[in-house]
């Protein structure tokens, strides 16, 4: 097989959750791009239609589909629809997930004040309804496939370095990235070696879920967290969205066909830089 063939996806199915946000959609039109029909889920179906739309008018074959992580019944209607729609799924990217300022310390609200009820919600979306339920779902539709499938999951820079003022959310990470690790494990050991489970960890991207931490809402310039992000990152920028594409094309194909039970850092250099 020649290399460039490696990279292609043309005749796989992809779903992506989260798909009708900024880095979902990005990495949606991104597989697109490169052969795969992409389903797109998410919370707000109007979201996941637009990504559908813009892979369309691309030429690439995408369709929306409505999905809330916190309920498994509505992840089973979006398997079914999917399913009954393209016949197979062969990449699953579990992009669901974010941060609450409720679940954030700040002058105003410390450690010891900080509510369960958002810490759960924020370990609820990252963990268990962003990747373990959704996994559940689909990947047990994978498993007669013949060429087996790949997982990503989208694990954080913060589950190797936790931030501070984000506990719950740094946490969360952390056990996705190991629950990449032990579902890779799993499958490959009692089903299928080729079906394999990776995570991307991405830097420091502006979301809406981040920039009351890195901007000024009043001025929109770059708080005090944000400048210090950016003065420890080597290449002295935040990630743009299609900065994700490329590894998580490498990860879908047959390109990374040996690797599973890997997490992969996509973060300018953060994680490699001591601040000296």
């Amino acid at each position: 097989m020649q290399v460039r063939q490696q990279f292609e996806l043309d005749g796989k199915v992809a779903v992506v959750t989260g798909g009708g946000g900024v880095l979902g959609g990005a990495i949606a039109e991104g597989l697109a791009a490169m052969g795969a029909a992409v389903a797109i889920a998410d919370l707000l179906p109007e979201n996941a239609r637009a990504v559908a739309e813009r892979i369309g008018a691309s030429g690439g074959t995408g369709k929306g589909y409505a999905m809330n992580a916190f309920e498994k019944a509505s992840v089973d209607a979006c398997c079914g629809a999917v399913m009954a729609d393209f016949g197979h799924v062969d990449i699953l990217v579990n992009a669901v997930g974010g941060n609450m300022k409720g679940a954030a310390t700040s002058p105003e609200q410390s450690f010891f004040d900080l509510p369960g009820d958002a810490l759960r919600k924020v370990v609820d979306l990252n963990l268990v309804g962003g990747v373990i339920v959704p996994s559940q779902v689909f990947v047990k539709r994978m498993l007669d496939n013949p060429e087996g499938g790949s997982i990503i999951n989208v694990s954080s820079m913060n589950a190797f370095r936790p931030l501070t003022r984000i506990p719950g959310y740094s946490a969360a990470k952390a056990a996705v990235s190991n629950f990449t690790q032990w579902l890779a494990v799993h499958l490959a050991q009692e089903y299928k070696s080729s079906l394999r489970v990776n995570a991307i960890a991405p830097g420091f991207f502006l979301t809406e879920q981040n920039r009351f931490l890195l901007t000024d809402p009043e001025t929109g310039e770059p708080t005090l967290r944000g400048k210090t992000i950016i003065g420890h990152t080597p290449m002295g920028r935040y990630g743009a969205p299609e900065d994700l594409v490329g590894a998580v094309v490498w990860l879908a194909g047959d390109a990374s066909r040996f690797v599973t039970g890997i997490v992969l850092p996509i973060d300018g250099g953060f994680s490699a830089f001591s601040g000296v």
